[in-house]
């Protein structure tokens, strides 16, 4: 038996690898250098498969960091969720985890043959400081071509419709993407931590108080969470320790 607080739970996401190849200024993990390593494909595979077993999941996520660093954790695991029926199978990444055309087009058609249907690419002024552009781009053509659906994603500082310097920037990088006829997407708007925080404290008012989007409620647990090393937010547990049913049954007693 699980307690009442699991009564809901109906997503499973991977932080496949906190090793990223931009160094965004808006990141809210701070800064990812000497980041490395990532969740082990078969246990994370396993770990699909056997909370599906117990729990009616709908949706479930891959991201970093950039998850495309270790595209087959990222095979593994959505293969699993297509296996198990999971209607939404999504993946986020900034695009840019080589410059070798020959290499994106094929991870493009092994993420469609591995059953990802909702590809957010995460393209913005921030992203693109440090991410050049052009191998991104030839990324969502692949994806488009392989008919997986995608939708540009970006990060926006303040809020959508804010004249910045930064909004302005993201607005002429996405008409860049026109031509693919790929939707633009509501995106996120820039969180107050980790470098948000440092570089662009003066776009954010002090006195407001702002709850972070990501923080679930521990008595009404919507989503199981992986961290690249094992942990499962809020279980207080590892899943190479633990199974994965042991530490969900043992969670609020």
């Amino acid at each position: 038996m699980f307690h009442d607080y699991l009564k809901n739970l109906e997503r499973i996401e991977f932080t496949v690898t906190m090793a990223c190849t931009g160094r965004c200024r808006h990141c809210s993990e701070g800064d990812h250098a000497g980041c490395r390593g990532h969740i082990d494909a078969d246990v994370a595979a396993d770990a699909v498969r056997k909370i599906c077993s117990h729990f009616r999941i709908k949706s479930l996520m891959t991201f970093g960091g950039e998850p495309l660093l270790y595209p087959d954790v990222v095979y593994a695991i959505h293969n699993a969720a297509k296996e198990e029926g999971i209607p939404d199978r999504q993946l986020i990444t900034n695009g840019f985890f080589s410059r070798s055309e020959e290499k994106i087009s094929e991870v493009a058609c092994r993420l469609a043959a591995s059953g990802v249907n909702d590809l957010l690419l995460s393209v913005d002024a921030f992203h693109q400081e440090t991410i050049p552009l052009e191998p991104v781009m030839y990324f969502a053509e692949c994806a488009v071509r392989e008919k997986i659906p995608v939708e540009l994603s970006p990060a926006w500082l303040v809020n959508r419709e804010d004249d910045n310097p930064y909004n302005n920037r993201t607005r002429e990088i996405l008409s860049r993407f026109s031509h693919l006829n790929i939707p633009t997407g509501q995106g996120n708007v820039i969180f107050p931590s980790g470098n948000a925080l440092k570089y662009l404290g003066e776009y954010f008012d002090e006195n407001t108080v702002i709850t972070s989007p990501y923080v679930e409620d521990p008595t009404d647990v919507r989503a199981v969470s992986f961290s690249p090393n094992g942990d499962v937010e809020l279980m207080n547990g590892n899943v190479y320790e633990t199974d994965i049913i042991d530490l969900l049954r043992r969670y609020g007693r």
